[in-house]
């Protein structure tokens, strides 16, 4: 059986979800990299009730079916994220004519952040595409059009490659302070749903089977006109 036959990705409704994405922030970003003093504090029991937070986590069954499954990977949505926060970090544009502030503004963003992998599937890439595809099909049905997240300039586990060269994202903006403990510099990057879609679709391959192939006919037409 290959890995992403033991591959699922959920939304978290419970706290049993709330505890495996702990697990999965306590390995990565707490004893890790040690960009938190507790994970308690980036999924607090109270967020399970929020309709603007969603998590998601990926977890990997071992072999044979079903004897344990490993949270293996974990990401956040927040969607319509306060423009205050994001101004307050003083964005360096990479881009002058493209101001952060008016695209949060006018159009529908909602920001992906605390991606994690634990080390052991890092190199699978299928963990990472998990996450993206459970996000994405929710992210879509409410009508969002843009991502928006940071990535760490010197983190040597960064989703940066992922991000721009698998999944479209375009780097915007860098700043040097955020909500983690982190010296490193923020990148800040950008995907456009719409046109992440149509170009995956054009390439035809796996990825944007993967990633679409559960999807509706509503769900499609979202992102076709």
């Amino acid at each position: 059986m290959r890995l992403d036959d033991r591959v699922t990705a959920d939304r978290v409704t419970d706290e049993a979800g709330r505890q495996q994405v702990l697990a999965v922030l306590r390995a990565t970003y707490l004893r890790e990299k040690r960009w938190v003093n507790d994970p308690e504090t980036q999924f607090p029991p109270a967020d399970l009730g929020r309709d603007d937070v969603s998590w998601f986590v990926v977890a990997v069954r071992t072999r044979p079916i079903g004897v344990r499954v490993r949270p293996a990977g974990v990401v956040r949505v927040v969607y319509d994220p306060p423009l205050a926060a994001y101004a307050s970090y003083g964005f360096a544009p990479l881009d002058p004519s493209l101001s952060i502030e008016e695209m949060i503004r006018d159009n529908r963003i909602a920001e992906i952040g605390r991606f994690a992998v634990v080390p052991r599937f890092r190199r699978r890439l299928v963990v990472a595409a998990a996450l993206m595809r459970a996000a994405a099909a929710e992210t879509v049905a409410r009508g969002y059009t843009h991502y928006l997240t940071d990535v760490f300039e010197d983190d040597p586990h960064s989703p940066y490659g992922f991000h721009t060269r698998v999944m479209g994202f375009h780097p915007v903006a860098t700043h040097d302070v955020g909500e983690l403990n982190c010296r490193s510099r923020r990148i800040t990057l950008v995907l456009d749903l719409k046109a992440a879609y149509q170009r995956l679709k054009a390439r035809g391959n796996w990825l944007f089977r993967y990633l679409t192939g559960h999807w509706d006919d509503a769900l499609h037409q979202r992102l076709v006109a």
